[in-house]
């Protein structure tokens, strides 16, 4: 079984409903899902001028080759009504990949460890919540090693 951590995250229409929804389609098509951080509330990364999103992160176990839960991930957004136009737009959902066991993948379309995952106070606080003492396989660095050095400054508050 290989271990895969997933940041959610939305900021258009019923954000609450939306993840629901996301993490009922990652359950009936990825795997079991093992652990869940609280729901947080953050401004918008990267353009500020957008409604707040909020944001979960699942750890879950799965069968699924990490190509194969990109796919799968991309094809929960888009049945969720995700539209992809600019970088940092407005969603309904999103659903990123942070890590898959410890592998590093690096692909034109998949990059594991998500390349800005500790840059992002809205990612490695939750992703603290239920995952501190795991390693990030580039940074040979803790998850609470990373929130706690992380400099993004954005509020995250627990719902």
């Amino acid at each position: 079984m290989n271990t895969v951590f997933l940041c959610l995250g939305g900021n258009l229409g019923n954000r609450e409903e939306n993840l629901k929804n996301a993490i009922q389609l990652i359950k009936s098509k990825l795997g079991t899902i093992t652990a869940r951080s609280s729901v947080y509330e953050t401004a918008s990364w990267g353009n500020a001028d957008q409604p707040a999103f909020l944001n979960q992160v699942l750890e879950l176990k799965t069968v699924l080759s990490a190509n194969d839960v990109l796919d799968a991930c991309l094809k929960i957004e888009k049945d969720l009504g995700r539209t992809r136009n600019i970088k940092w737009e407005n969603r309904l959902i999103d659903i990123d990949i942070l890590f898959f066991n410890t592998e590093i993948i690096n692909q034109d379309e998949l990059k594991i460890p998500h390349p800005l995952m500790h840059e992002r106070m809205f990612v490695l606080k939750p992703l603290n919540e239920i995952a501190p003492h795991y390693v990030h396989p580039v940074y040979n660095k803790t998850v609470k090693e990373l929130f706690e050095s992380c400099s993004d400054q954005l509020k995250v508050m627990r719902q």
